[in-house]
């Protein structure tokens, strides 16, 4: 297994290509733009602060920046969906994808989900939890 190649230059993107050429049968290949950088994170947590504090929107409710984020998104054509919660008083957005979770985080969601599917009386059928 070798590490990602960053096509930074020809050498590299020449290198990548040897790697392909040389890999097995079956194997998979991914090519994917980069993700945002920490200088735009910063920008857009920024603004949207700004927005979330200036902005009472057209129920004349404000709300945070990270539901400010969602809406953002939505209204691009990025997937943000929403349910209600857990209680039924809100509406919660569907777009964070778990794959983004670290091995804890995801610790952490699974006790979550036990616990509030205990506590409504789900029956888990699934025992493999012991090895996450």
């Amino acid at each position: 297994m070798t590490k990602p190649f960053t096509l930074i230059s020809a050498r590299v993107r020449d290198a990548a290509i040897a790697a392909v050429r040389c890999a097995p049968i079956g194997w998979q290949v991914l090519i994917k733009e980069p993700k945002r950088g920490t200088d735009q994170n910063a920008v857009l947590w920024g603004l949207l602060d700004d927005f979330a504090q200036q902005v009472t929107h057209v129920n004349g409710k404000k709300y945070p920046k990270e539901a400010w984020k969602m809406a953002m998104m939505h209204q691009l054509g990025i997937e943000a969906r929403f349910m209600p919660s857990l209680d039924g008083s809100e509406s919660v957005p569907l777009g964070y994808r778990s794959s983004e979770l670290g091995r804890s985080q995801m610790k952490d969601l699974l006790t979550l989900v036990e616990a509030e599917g205990a506590a409504r009386g789900v029956v888990f059928t699934d025992r493999r939890r012991e090895a996450a």
